[in-house]
């Protein structure tokens, strides 16, 4: 696009062009206008609200590249491909690329023509991206999951720290920070740490009127949810909180007839798209899963989303109960608990934030565990499997996970999640140069001639290879292909980077003696406060008596009034309501007959309970419609 046709377009012009929409989404709008005004915007929408939409549409009208800061590294790779189908050039670089792949992509994205760079935020550790950033003619920052930047955010994140150098790198380029959720505690903070120049927040109501959110005690979590999963139809998700569980629940459905089937973060990367696809294409009903199970999912027709446990907080809660019924039909988001559920919940808290000494322990064994000699380790990248790391020196997951949090939050480290990164393939000689070696090597011409009609570009960029598929191609074993590729490498004629499925873990700072490690334990008290308050809030949320939705509200900051009418208490209410207008058109009539004591009446009314019976009376004679005297209850006609 030239400087012209940049300024002939329109934000409704681009979103028919790429996307085939005639309008937006309640809020799209307004948040692209504020990005086209050049203003730091604070957008919060609900899960599957449409929140790409808003910073791909604006930056494809301005000269330029979107930066894009989002700690999913799947969702980055899913909406990576969604632009390049569209024909509109993305890159993204993550934990897990050679130092050489992202020197090339930095390149390309200063030199060439990518119009969005999808960023990890533990990449801003890098000197090397945070120069090249300094080159690129950047329009916008985009930042997604933006609570992670909060310390009373749920899911704190301290790599995010980092996006404030961002605004020294690019001090005129306005930031868009996007979240499905955030306490106005949470909404302040997100503005201060990064930055924002007047505080701009676009916010749209947390109020679901589809979703009737359900809660109840229940000692046989199994049997009410089989049943609730019977009457309700459709498909759903079951979560759980760990990986024993989905197994065990999933088995627990399929034995009472239901298509259910389970994901977690220990299946390797296929296994866990197959599933999804099943789930998603209705072949299986019930996924159970996780929370590693949702993320960057559009499903519209899910019909219930329950939970087994309790969540470690409401705005986990939220997000997850809010990928039910987002085609806008009526959908259930239930709750199970038992006395038990809620007493883990607080002891968990220990777990999440382990002491200065267990801290240094983690470290210790982490250096051995990948051999690391003291003074050694800068910079150096591995695939990291914490349960093996855990097993390996008997510590507990969780324990080991938080631990490892704190590591990263005094950059002593950096973790990703887990996500499948393919093979790449990138030639790093010229065609001339390459042609030379396949006329001199007969064995090694058809490879190269396989690679280069079904991989374009790859001379130019780092491009992902599928072995299996050259493999059969030139209908040789699968090992043998990997070897001749390795050879090419050997031979400093291509690089080639093997396949991960695995979380990569990257050391920031040389080894030292464990008893030199500084950890900022006043931190580690802190964020154990703010646990406490959300651990708090869902116990306030379990045991509201007014309406669920509107307990949700509340928590985000809603000034709201008006009860939703479909949750669970208000189904209560509402049924008591009813009864008692009866109740009390019951004792009408019998009192206008004659008077009566107490025990006559109430067993009279055979109108709901007892406590129901004498709740409506006493509100009869407070109101003094009914009268008593002598020991006998009057009806009071004025």
């Amino acid at each position: 696009m030239g400087e012209r046709s940049y300024m002939e377009k329109t934000s409704l012009s681009i979103l028919k062009e790429y996307w085939g929409y005639d309008k937006f989404r309640p809020l799209q709008e307004e948040i692209i206008h504020e990005i086209q005004l050049g203003n730091d915007t604070l957008a919060l929408m609900p899960t599957g609200g449409g929140k790409s939409i808003c910073f791909q549409v604006p930056a494809l009208l301005k000269e330029g590249i979107c930066i894009v800061v989002s700690p999913l590294i799947a969702l980055m790779k899913d909406q990576v491909e969604n632009l390049r189908k569209r024909n509109i050039p993305a890159i993204a670089i993550f934990s897990g690329m050679s130092h050489r792949e992202v020197d090339v992509a930095l390149d390309n994205c200063i030199f060439g023509n990518i119009k969005f760079l999808y960023l990890a935020p533990e990449r801003l550790y890098n000197d090397m991206v945070q120069e090249r950033i300094r080159h690129m003619n950047v329009n916008l920052f985009a930042i997604d999951e933006a609570h992670c930047i909060s310390q009373w955010g749920y899911d704190f994140r301290p790599s995010y720290l980092e996006l404030i150098k961002l605004r020294d790198l690019k001090p005129n380029v306005p930031f868009l920070a996007l979240t499905a959720t955030a306490t106005p505690k949470v909404v302040e903070d997100i503005q201060e740490k990064l930055g924002f120049k007047s505080n701009n927040v676009l916010s749209k109501s947390f109020k679901r009127d589809n979703l009737a959110y359900m809660v109840f005690h229940e000692d046989n979590k199994m049997g009410r949810m089989l049943k609730i999963i019977s009457k309700i139809g459709g498909t759903g998700i079951v979560y759980v909180r760990n990986r024993r569980e989905t197994q065990e629940v999933a088995r627990y459905l399929l034995n009472h007839g239901i298509p259910a089937d389970f994901y977690h973060a220990g299946l390797d990367m296929q296994t866990r798209a197959k599933k999804q696809e099943s789930w998603t294409s209705n072949q299986t009903r019930v996924i159970v899963a996780t929370n590693a199970f949702g993320m960057g999912i559009d499903k519209p027709d899910v019909r219930f989303v329950i939970h087994l446990d309790i969540p470690d907080s409401l705005e986990a809660y939220y997000q997850e109960a809010g990928r039910a019924g987002r085609d806008g039909k009526k959908a259930y988001p239930v709750l199970l608990y038992q006395q038990a559920d809620r007493n883990e919940l607080w002891t968990n808290i220990e777990l999440n934030f382990p002491d200065f000494q267990y801290i240094q322990q983690v470290y210790h064994h982490l250096c051995n565990y990948y051999q690391i000699a003291y003074g050694a380790g800068k910079g150096l990248t591995y695939d990291f499997d914490v349960v093996e790391f855990a097993k390996k020196y008997k510590l507990e997951v969780i324990k080991v996970l938080s631990a490892l949090k704190f590591l990263e939050r005094d950059k002593w480290l950096a973790l990703s999640e887990a996500v499948f990164i393919p093979a790449r393939l990138k030639f790093e000689v010229d065609f001339q140069e390459l042609y030379k070696f396949q006329v001199q090597s007969a064995h090694f011409d058809p490879l190269i001639k396989t690679i280069l009609r079904n991989y374009g570009g790859v001379f130019d960029y780092y491009v992902p290879i599928n072995e299996f598929e050259i493999a059969k191609r030139l209908s040789k074993p699968y090992e043998e292909v990997v070897k001749m590729l390795k050879f090419l490498q050997q031979q400093e004629l291509a690089t080639y980077v093997a396949k991960t499925d695995a979380p990569q873990l990257q050391f920031l700072q040389p080894r030292v003696d464990y008893k030199n490690l500084y950890i900022d334990t006043h931190f580690i008290a802190e964020r154990k406060e703010i646990k406490e308050v959300q651990v708090k809030a869902i116990y306030t949320y379990l045991d509201t008596k007014e309406c669920r939705s509107l307990s949700l509200q509340h928590y985000f900051g809603e000034e709201a009034i008006e009860p939703c009418g479909v949750c669970d208490l208000c189904v209560v209410r509402q049924h008591k309501s009813g009864i008692s207008e009866s109740i009390e058109k019951k004792i009408q009539y019998l009192l206008l007959e004659k008077p009566m004591n107490l025990h006559d009446l109430i067993e009279a009314i055979e109108i709901g309970k007892d406590d129901d019976r004498l709740h409506v009376l006493r509100q009869l004679l407070d109101s003094n419609t009914v009268k008593l005297e002598s020991d006998h209850y009057h009806w009071n006609a004025l």
